[in-house]
Formats: structure tokens, C-alpha cells, sequence
């Protein structure tokens, strides 16, 4: 194979892995109110400065035919640049993607960029829109969940940790937010929940609407899980782009 057919082949992955989960998925959460990660990302951080790495990353899993769908890049986006000239290293969870769910790759991935964030002394910033762990992985998928936990305490301390709700998030797409420093909300998109209102009817036969049970006015009014509520996600954004990183 030629340097060129190599260097073509490359660029088409790159443009595969930057569609997520395809063009329809796009539309769909464009039509929910909400921006795509790479959308996030590239409101938030300076113009040109994201630098991704593990773009090509796919799971490993071979249960339930998952092998016949691995999409590039595993339903998360990690990277890092610059907010206004200072250096942060960010995540963004691809809701178009197996609903941002987390695999043992996904995980895997924020794990490193946690390392990363850590050794150089850089906030870290997480733009989390997940359905929590990715059923088909089952145990796997929950040890990622657990080495996360593990880094959001090393890095508690040493380095700032910032959250910002984007979507409908449960289980430990919400624990993981729960223990940083400072969790951002907005009113139109966000919700944080362990479960969601039809587990609650089930198990309690409780009827309880999305937004009594996690949206963004109950956790800064009762639950003090939110620090920060905002009108939208561009708001929300926003709010990160002026903190005063130490």
C-alpha cells in the first residue's frame, strides 16, 4: 500500500469517527435542544487548539453480536487544548453513540486522559450525556465505572474537576460527576438520576415526572448535587470557559 492510499485511508476514518453515530443521530439531537460532543468541545475550548487522541478506539465486546457494530471512537471524545490560552484536558460523551453508554474502552479512555490531566497539573472537564454502563458488557462495563471513580479521587485535590451535565445521565454516568468539584446543570437538557421514573414505578409504584426526579431544580434546590444551573448548554459552557483555573 502507497503512502497516499495509506495517508487517504486515514482521512476517511478521521471523517467516520468525526459523524459519531451517523447523520441521523445528529438530527436527532439537534432536535432535542442539545449540541453533539464535538460540537461541546469546540464551544468551549479556543479556536484550532483540540488536540484528540484515541480517536479510532472501538470496544471489545462480542456478546450479543456487538462485534458486527464497533464505531470508532466508542461513544466518547477525549482530548485536550486550551480555554482561554490555559491548558485543560477535556472528555465529551457521544449521546449518538450506543446513547453515550460506557464500555471498558470508553472508560478506558477517560481514564487516560485523566492521567494525562494530572501529570501535567490541568483541570479536567467532563461534558457527560450518558445512559450509564453499557448493558451488553456487563461486569466489564461497571470496572470501568470503578476505575473512574478511583481517578476522580486521585486527581481530588490536585488538580480541579469540573462536571457539566448535558443530557439525560443515570447510574454511574452520574456518580462520577457527583464526587468532582463543581457539577453544572442546565434546565432544559439535564438530568441526574440512579434510576430512572419507570424503575421507580416499578419497584415503589410511585409516578414521578424526569424532572421531579432529576432534573436540574431539584438537585440544586434539594439534593445540593448541583452547584450550577443554567438556562442552556451554551450558558453552561460558557460558565467553564470564565472559571479562574489555579
Amino acid at each position: 500500500m502507497s503512502i497516499e492510499t495509506k495517508i487517504a485511508t486515514l482521512i476517511d476514518k478521521r471523517n467516520i469517527a468525526r459523524l459519531g453515530g451517523g447523520e441521523k443521530r445528529i438530527q436527532s439531537q439537534h432536535q432535542k435542544g442539545k449540541l453533539t460532543a464535538r460540537e461541546r468541545i469546540e464551544f468551549l475550548l479556543d479556536e484550532d487548539s483540540f488536540e484528540e487522541f484515541d480517536m479510532f478506539v472501538t470496544h471489545r465486546c462480542h456478546d450479543f453480536d456487538m462485534q458486527k457494530n464497533k464505531p470508532l471512537g466508542d461513544g466518547v471524545v477525549c482530548g485536550y487544548g486550551t480555554v482561554n490560552k490555559r491548558i485543560i484536558y477535556v472528555y465529551a460523551q457521544d449521546f449518538t453513540i450506543s446513547g453515550g453508554s460506557l464500555s471498558k474502552a470508553h472508560a478506558e479512555k477517560i481514564c487516560k486522559m485523566m492521567d494525562m490531566a494530572m501529570k501535567v497539573g490541568a483541570p479536567i472537564i467532563g461534558l457527560n450525556d450518558s445512559g450509564g454502563a453499557r448493558v451488553q458488557e456487563g461486569i466489564d462495563a461497571l470496572a470501568g465505572y470503578a476505575d473512574i471513580f478511583l481517578k476522580n479521587v486521585m486527581a481530588s485535590g490536585v488538580v480541579p474537576q469540573i462536571s457539566a451535565i448535558m443530557g439525560p445521565c443515570a447510574g454511574g454516568a452520574v456518580y462520577s460527576p457527583a464526587i468532582t468539584d463543581f457539577v453544572i446543570m442546565n434546565t432544559q437538557t439535564s438530568y441526574m438520576f440512579v434510576t430512572g421514573p419507570k424503575v421507580v414505578k416499578t419497584v415503589l409504584n410511585e409516578d414521578i415526572t424526569i424532572d421531579r426526579l432529576g432534573g436540574a431544580k431539584i438537585h440544586a434546590t434539594k439534593s445540593g448535587v448541583a452547584h450550577f444551573v443554567t438556562s442552556d448548554e451554551e450558558e453552561a459552557l460558557l460558565l467553564i470557559k470564565k472559571a479562574k483555573y489555579p
